[in-house]
């Protein structure tokens, strides 16, 4: 019994120690795979590609832009400066003490008897000028906002524009491949038949110059690819390496597609006229603030004085008294004053050249428009004509390999056709991407970019 206990023993310590040794291995395993060797763990989320659609990437960068951000704060800034000039108006309590020594009559530097204490008390109530300025400040924030609009905007146009020309080119890179392969079957099947005394020379040379030609468009290419590809990884904040796809989208139009509803579209909502009619709006209340110098400022004053008794007031004065009190409202009415008139006459001058600033910006939106939507519409009839070479060459294609099948045409043909569709491809993707920077051009102008793509 002794001898089986201990085998059986020595068995059940086998046993442990294998499952220990599992454990130990199965433990690091999931250490490994958790982040403790980072070159397996970090391998592949790190090179997965990141997927967007059109709108994910515009509000990706609208996230991430730096522009915008700046924007924002410069905003926050005009409206605490507003903020500042509009304090004038509210109530302004100071209190302090000190100590000073007086020879003769017991002055202050600035008027009145020493005093232990001090509390005193200023708001202003009726100040024209002063008012004009909270105005203009406030009008002023107004126009940082109306700024952030234009950022905005502009963030939104350059991400549409990389996004669509990654689309693109990418799209066009496919092609060019399948080109280049046609081109190297030409190009094979023309030697054969020169090395068999069918072809001459030349021809071979021909078949070689168009291989060249498909292979340096390719590489220009693959630099707009690259270039484009980096712009809009900038945009939306990602890695330099960062590998991204895009879904190949197509913008909508403008909300109004006649030309007069587009102008008056963008003159409600274009940004450029908004800060041309802000900024006029601020000479007003500038002028308005000015020519109120002609009448009183009326302000609220009060002051405490806790006076000590060891100064020497008895020898000035028949009565001394420790607790002073003065309350009331300070009028001041201008008699004469030359920088009043001279602050009219810039203002009123300032806000001339301001309305007529309004004027011509919306003269030149309305131009604008107009050019842009005539734009618009031929390159959408540009992209029309595209599209029917496009399927006309699809056509003459399948005759081609219709005849090829039948023995009336050669592979050179076949090939030859096929390079024509990709050529059709590639201007009609051109074509395409005129129209879609056309219109977003379009809706930049008449002010719709942000209710379009967000």
């Amino acid at each position: 019994m002794r001898e089986g206990f201990s085998y059986q023993e020595r068995r059940r310590r086998r046993m442990r120690g294998w499952a220990a040794a599992r454990m130990q291995a199965t433990l690091w395993a999931l250490v490994c795979a958790a982040g403790t060797c980072p070159a397996m763990a970090q391998t592949g989320p790190q090179n997965a590609p990141l997927r967007f659609t059109l709108k994910q990437a515009v509000a990706a960068s609208l996230q991430k832009s730096r522009e915008l951000s700046l924007a924002r704060l410069q905003y926050e800034t005009s409206r605490e400066q507003a903020g500042l000039r509009r304090a004038e108006f509210l109530p302004n309590l100071y209190t302090g003490s000190g100590v000073a020594y007086t020879s003769g009559f017991p002055l202050l530097a600035g008027g009145g008897a020493p005093a232990l204490f001090s509390l005193s008390y200023n708001q202003q109530l009726f100040d024209l000028p002063s008012r004009g300025e909270v105005h203009a400040e406030e009008q002023k924030a107004e126009q940082q906002r109306l700024s952030i609009d234009a950022v905005r905007d502009g963030v939104i146009e350059r991400t549409v524009s990389a996004y669509l020309e990654v689309s693109k080119v990418r799209r066009q890179l496919e092609l060019m491949r399948r080109e280049r392969e046609s081109a190297q079957k030409i190009q094979d099947y023309m030697r054969e038949r020169m090395q068999a005394g069918y072809e001459l020379p030349i021809e071979v040379t021909k078949a070689q110059l168009t291989a060249a030609q498909v292979e340096r468009r390719l590489v220009q290419l693959e630099d707009q690819e690259d270039t484009a590809t980096d712009q809009l990884r900038f945009l939306l904040g990602l890695e330099p390496d960062q590998p991204i796809e895009v879904v190949p989208e197509d913008i909508p139009k403008a909300a109004d597609e006649t030309i007069n509803n587009l102008v008056e579209e963008a003159l409600r909502n274009n940004s450029e006229v908004k800060q041309a009619e802000s900024e006029r709006a601020i000479s007003e209340a500038r002028l308005k603030g000015e020519r109120g110098g002609y009448w009183p400022t009326i302000g609220l004053i009060g002051q405490y004085n806790l006076l000590a008794k060891f100064n020497n007031y008895d020898q000035f004065f028949n009565k001394f008294q420790r607790n002073n009190f003065i309350a009331g409202i300070d009028i001041k009415i201008p008699i004469f004053a030359s920088r009043t008139g001279a602050s009219v006459a810039f203002a009123r001058a300032d806000l001339t050249a301001a309305t007529m600033q309004v004027e011509n910006k919306r003269a030149q939106i309305s131009l604008d428009v107009r050019h842009k939507a005539r734009g618009a519409r031929e390159m959408d009839m540009g992209r029309e004509v595209a599209r029917l070479e496009l399927e006309l060459a699809q056509q003459n294609l399948e005759v081609l390999q219709s005849q090829y099948q039948q023995g009336r045409a050669s592979i050179r043909d076949l090939e030859a056709g096929q390079l024509d569709e990709n050529e059709k491809w590639l201007a009609f993707l051109d074509a395409d991407f005129a129209r879609q920077q056309a219109q977003l051009d379009l809706l930049r102008t008449t002010g719709q970019l942000a209710q379009v793509f967000q």
